[in-house]
């Protein structure tokens, strides 16, 4: 059964319906590529998830070690490559602004490394994490 719809609607942009839960989002292409950029294009939705899946896994870690990752950040960073046009490179900077100890800073970088969008990004794809605490 599929869990997400995406629908067309014309004018380079789609509308993007997440089936359980009823959220939806639009997508546009970016303006460099004949878009509006009103909205995430795909490539960004891709980097997005990176980000997201990072702080997520590092949130489970946290949870199950009692250590405080609330206000945490990431900022992301899409540098896009030619011939073909694709991601070439991608920056996450993770900022945790909590007191966190050598072994929770530890185990914080552990997590990340069982990121799953991490592990489906294509390996010709440059990706840089760097973790700041406090």
């Amino acid at each position: 059964m599929h869990q997400i719809e995406i629908a067309y609607k014309g004018n380079l942009r789609t509308q993007c319906n997440h089936l359980q839960s009823g959220h939806e989002i639009s997508t546009d292409a970016p303006v460099e590529n004949h878009g509006n950029g009103e909205a995430f294009s795909p490539t960004d939705l891709v980097v997005t998830a990176l980000g997201s899946c990072l702080l997520t896994i590092m949130g489970i870690t946290a949870n199950t070690h009692g250590i405080n990752m609330d206000k945490s950040l990431a900022r992301v960073t899409k540098f896009m490559s030619t011939n073909p046009r694709r991601i070439g490179k991608i920056i996450v900077e993770i900022e945790i602004p909590n007191e966190t100890s050598i072994k929770e800073q530890r185990l914080l970088k552990q997590a990340t490394k069982s990121c799953p969008v991490h592990h489906s990004m294509h390996p010709d794809i440059e990706i840089e994490i760097n973790i700041h605490f406090n």
